[in-house]
C-alpha cells in the first residue's frame, strides 16, 4: 500500500488552504489543476466593501486566474479581465507567477442591489454583455498574448470554456465555487470567504509530451507512454468531464476535504497521480516607492491639483493600501 501511495503522490500530508495541486489521470488521457483558497481569498475580498454577489463573482474570476495562469512556465503575469455593460462593469484578476493573486471589481452599487431584488443577481446577469480578455504578459521586451471572448449574459465558467474551445482548441472542463463559512480559529469573527476550483483538460496520446505532463513541477515520469492507447478514445474525455461536473460547491471549498481526497473521490476507479502543492498567496506589488515614482512624472501644477488639505492621497485599487505625499517634496521634478 505504501508503494502505491508514493506512486500517486499521496505519501505526504494532505494539502491545506491556499495551495494549487497539479494532477494527471493517465488512463483517461487527462491532466489538470485544483486550487483551494482560504485566507488568501478572504483577505482579497474583504479588503473592499463588496456586496456579497460582487464578492462571489470576483472570487470566481480570481480562481480562474490562478487555474489558468499557473500553467505558465515562466515568471510572467496572467490577467483575467472583464469589461461589460452590466452592474459589475469591470473586473481584473491578476496572477503573477509563480504564486501571487490580486483582484478588484468596479460596480454600480444601486444597480447590483436592484438586480438582486429583482431576482437577476446571478453572475451572468451581473456581468451583462461585453468582453472577457485573457492576457499573458511575458515581461519587458517580450510579446504579450491575448485572447478575447464575448460575454453575453454568460457565466465565467462558460466564458472560460469558450476561450479554450476557440483559442486553445483543448477540450476543457471547469468547476468553480465561492462561498462563506464559519470557521473555528478564523482570523476575524463571523463567516469567512473560501473558494476553490478544478480544471481538467484532455490531451490525446498524439498531443502528450513523452514521459511527463506539463503540470509536473518535479519532472517525475507519470507512466510508460507505451502503455497509452495508440489512438484517442473519445469515451475517455466524456468520462473525465462527467466526473468533474459532479463536483459540488461544498467539496471545492470545504477545508475538511483536501484536494487529494477530492481527486481520489473522482478518479479512484481509473487512478490519479497528484504532484506536490504550490502555495498561492494574496499579494499586491504596490509600494510607496512605486507610487512616488509615478507622481514624479506629473508637473508641479498637476500635483498641486491632486492635493487635498496639503497632501496627495493615492489608494491602490487592488489592495486598498493608502499612500500620502506632500506635493512639495516633488518640486525638483518636471
Amino acid at each position: 500500500m505504501s508503494e502505491f501511495l508514493e506512486a500517486v503522490g499521496l505519501d505526504r500530508a494532505e494539502t491545506g488552504d491556499d495551495n494549487l495541486v497539479a494532477f494527471a489521470v493517465e488512463p483517461l488521457d487527462c491532466r489538470g489543476r485544483i486550487v483551494r483558497l482560504g485566507p488568501a481569498i478572504d483577505t482579497l475580498l474583504t479588503s473592499h466593501d463588496y456586496p456579497e454577489p460582487v464578492a462571489r463573482l470576483l472570487g470566481q474570476a480570481s480562481v480562474l486566474a490562478v487555474l489558468i495562469g499557473s500553467a505558465m512556465k515562466f515568471d510572467g503575469r496572467f490577467v483575467f479581465q472583464t469589461q461589460t455593460d452590466g452592474p459589475v462593469s469591470l473586473m481584473i484578476a491578476d496572477f503573477s507567477a509563480p504564486d501571487a493573486i490580486r483582484a478588484y471589481a468596479r460596480f454600480d452599487a444601486k444597480a447590483v442591489e436592484d438586480a438582486v431584488k429583482s431576482g437577476a443577481g446571478d453572475a451572468a446577469r451581473l456581468l451583462g454583455k461585453g468582453a472577457l480578455a485573457l492576457t499573458i504578459d511575458q515581461g519587458p521586451g517580450m510579446k504579450n498574448y491575448q485572447g478575447i471572448v464575448e460575454l453575453d449574459n454568460t457565466s465565467l465558467e462558460a466564458a472560460a470554456l469558450g476561450y479554450f474551445d476557440r483559442s486553445e482548441q483543448i477540450p476543457t472542463s471547469v468547476r468553480l465555487a465561492v462561498g462563506q463559512m464559519q470557521e473555528k480559529g478564523a482570523a476575524r469573527p463571523g463567516p469567512v470567504w473560501r473558494a476553490g476550483g478544478i480544471l481538467v483538460q484532455h490531451f490525446p496520446p498524439a498531443q502528450k509530451p513523452a514521459g511527463k505532463p506539463a503540470d509536473d513541477p518535479e519532472g517525475k515520469p507519470v507512466g510508460d507512454p507505451e502503455d497509452m492507447p495508440a489512438q484517442d478514445n473519445p469515451e475517455n474525455w466524456r468520462q473525465a468531464s462527467a466526473h468533474v461536473q459532479t463536483v459540488s460547491d461544498l467539496e471545492l471549498i470545504d477545508p475538511e476535504i483536501s484536494p487529494e481526497r477530492l481527486l481520489f473521490r473522482l478518479f479512484h476507479e481509473t487512478g490519479v497521480r497528484v504532484f506536490p502543492p504550490r502555495p498561492i498567496v494574496h499579494k499586491c506589488p504596490c509600494s510607496a516607492q512605486k507610487v512616488e515614482a509615478m507622481l514624479s512624472d506629473f508637473s508641479p501644477a498637476q500635483r498641486a491639483e491632486m492635493a487635498v488639505n496639503g497632501e496627495i492621497e493615492v489608494k491602490c485599487d487592488f489592495c486598498s493600501a493608502k499612500y500620502l505625499f506632500n506635493p512639495n517634496r516633488f518640486q525638483a521634478g518636471p
